[in-house]
């Protein structure tokens, strides 16, 4: 596989508690379409990790094109995953792929870079935070479960020296493998996901100082996905991350890098018009979900 640059970057929610101008100047720099299906969400905190999602792909497209940021489009394929838009003249530019992802107080982009005389690749990714809250005790959550995960995988997760954290962690790290893989796919967790199984990176228990681990592989339909790459990370040390690389492989092993909001921001003429200010004096007004 070639060797691709490859982009890590992840937005910590709970660092920011937007001012009206911020909010203005971040919604300004979205397009209508994106605007209104922000709005659609109930809670804040829906509203604004998608809204950071949307700047960080703007602004990785702008970084590896050359584009300024107000110049970037993106549209969706039919299913609904987001693309960029490449204007007349962009044949030159080089093929991206990215992908977003968001949980808890995290906002994660993976993007992979080539050149037009590679093939077809592509990258996705995945962030979950590492708890159970689901009601049920987990031994019957794990029940409920039982088919999406391969008899491999459950060897892993339930093994005998890991307590219920440890089977919890081991869990979301393949739930967070079959979601980056599927979503690269862009096919939903639609597929049979018995049939994915994954064999984690065992050579270090997964820690920040780790970061990321990349000896995980995949057998689908029992044969070996040998054009897969795998990396697993651990943020904030609650949260796992996950990113699938299809036929490339990153030109270095990183973590994610954190972005200050600041980072984010682009000046907009727009972002003091009375429509941006009235969008973001709503939004604001949405209830928190840990005060609904």
């Amino acid at each position: 596989m070639n060797k691709h640059i490859c982009t890590r970057w992840a937005f910590d929610l709970a660092s920011w508690s937007p001012t009206l101008p911020q909010l203005a100047q971040a919604v300004a720099s979205i397009q209508a379409e994106e605007r209104t299906r922000l709005m659609k969400f109930h809670f804040i905190d829906d509203f604004l990790s998608s809204l950071i999602g949307r700047l960080l792909m703007r602004k990785y497209v702008s970084t590896c094109s050359g584009l300024p940021p107000h110049q970037v489009r993106f549209a969706r394929d039919v299913r609904g995953k987001p693309y960029w838009v490449s204007g007349e003249g962009d044949r030159q530019r080089p093929p991206l792929s990215f992908n977003v992802s968001h949980q808890g107080d995290l906002v994660l982009l993976a993007g992979v870079c080539g050149d037009s005389s590679e093939g077809d690749f592509g990258v996705g990714a995945d962030v979950m935070k590492i708890e159970y809250s689901g009601g049920k005790a987990l031994s019957e959550f794990f029940r409920l479960m039982r088919n999406k995960f391969s008899p491999h995988e459950w060897s892993y997760i339930g093994r005998p020296q890991h307590n219920e954290r440890a089977q919890i962690k081991a869990f979301m790290r393949h739930w967070c493998l079959k979601e980056a893989y599927v979503k690269e796919l862009g096919v939903g967790i639609t597929v049979d996901l018995q049939k994915i199984s994954f064999s984690v990176d065992t050579t270090h228990s997964l820690a920040e100082e780790v970061s990321p681990l990349t000896g995980t592989t995949l057998r689908c339909q029992d044969q070996p996905m040998d054009n897969w790459h795998f990396e697993e990370h651990l943020l904030k040390e609650d949260y796992c991350a996950a990113i699938a690389f299809r036929n490339c492989l990153p030109q270095e092993q990183a973590r994610f890098q954190l972005l200050p909001i600041e980072q984010l921001l682009v000046e907009s003429d727009q972002s003091g018009s009375e429509d941006v200010v009235a969008y973001c004096q709503k939004a604001l007004l949405k209830p928190h979900k840990k005060e609904s």
